[in-house]
């Protein structure tokens, strides 16, 4: 029998298990996980869908929200509201393919009422602009991004509105967003309202972030091309981008080896295959993250030969994106260009 306590918690921070473990000892509860239709879709995404699965899979109805007023509150592509929902018609092509068991909100059709303009007061009277503030990051943006535009104030008392208005017992998000997922809990208190269960997922680092840099401000960004592996890059892309990965022969602050541990060790089967010539003792199979990382460390691994194999890795688990989106060259074409405004 899975322990969907053991599987939901790993690789991530839960706040709170116990009040997850009763959760699933009820049969699960309504969960969410909120993205702005913002780009195209990069590895990093792929963290966060093992662990919408692993949600489903223990009981709970996920819905997967679709942001586009938060979207546009946040300047991506261009404000175009058109396009703003055509990429949020890819994403549900991307969970699709995905395979994950999931329905679609878009942010507009939850918003068309007056009792969520009521929640969104409500929300706003329970904090304050200092706690507003702090929370801003969620946005991908600095504490003062609101002083020139009113409309951001508004975004982090969205977010958690949302949260009520759904019913919801779970939140998922990245750690990026943890900021939003305490607010809602600490107003949840004051209200009397409903109080979410928070589950965060790691970031994936930029493939040029070396040094102690913030999580939030080094994670893969598609405003980084270079920096970032996205679901349609071919094999030589990947490859070519991964040759230039920042990967020290240490386990701190390497993005390479975060690749392997967050998604080619969870999406594999257990192993990892690290592909070199005969003459440097040829390839090693590796049953554990700890294993590689003590290898590296131990300089039994030669970084290029460890960003070879992942690259080859990577063109695996992100070939079924790939080929889907072959077909709709024309909608990923119009997302690229609204994201270059």
């Amino acid at each position: 029998m899975i322990d969907h306590l053991q599987a939901i918690s790993r690789d991530a921070e839960v706040v709170t298990s116990e009040e997850l473990r009763t959760l699933l000892e009820s049969g699960g509860g309504r969960a969410y996980i909120g993205f702005e239709p913002s780009g195209i879709v990069h590895i990093g995404w792929l963290v966060c869908m093992r662990k919408m699965r692993e949600i489903a899979d223990a009981g709970f109805d996920l819905t997967v929200y679709l942001a586009d007023w938060h979207a546009f509150v946040n300047d991506k592509l261009g404000g175009d509201m058109d396009t703003i929902r055509l990429c949020g018609r890819y994403l549900e092509d991307v969970f699709d393919v995905a395979g994950i068991p999931c329905r679609y909100l878009y942010a507009s059709e939850l918003m068309d009422s007056m009792e969520y303009w009521e929640r969104v007061m409500r929300v706003m009277k329970a904090t304050t602009l200092a706690r507003t503030r702090r929370a801003m990051t969620i946005m991908g943006r600095r504490e003062d991004a609101a002083d020139s535009d009113m409309s951001k104030f508004l975004y982090p008392a969205l977010q958690v509105a949302d949260i009520f208005q759904m019913d919801i017992d779970l939140a998922l998000g990245g750690m990026d967003q943890r900021h939003a997922h305490m607010l809602q809990r600490d107003v949840a208190e004051r209200l009397g309202w409903k109080k979410a269960v928070a589950v965060h997922t790691p970031l994936i680092p930029a493939l040029s972030a070396g040094g102690r840099m913030d999580p939030v401000e080094a994670k893969m960004s598609k405003s980084d091309p270079n920096g970032t592996i996205t679901i349609h890059d071919g094999p030589d892309d990947i490859r070519r981008k991964m040759k230039r990965a920042y990967c020290p022969e240490t386990a701190e602050d390497n993005p390479v080896l975060e690749i392997v541990e967050h998604i080619v060790f969870p999406y594999g089967d257990g192993t990892f295959t690290l592909t070199r010539d005969e003459k440097w003792g040829g390839d090693v199979e590796y049953s554990s993250f700890a294993d590689l990382r003590d290898a590296l460390a131990g300089k039994k691994v030669h970084p290029q030969d460890l960003k070879d194999s992942v690259a080859a890795a990577l063109d695996g688990i992100i070939r079924p994106f790939r080929e889907h989106f072959a077909t709709k060259v024309q909608m990923i074409a119009r997302i690229r260009s609204a994201v270059g405004r």
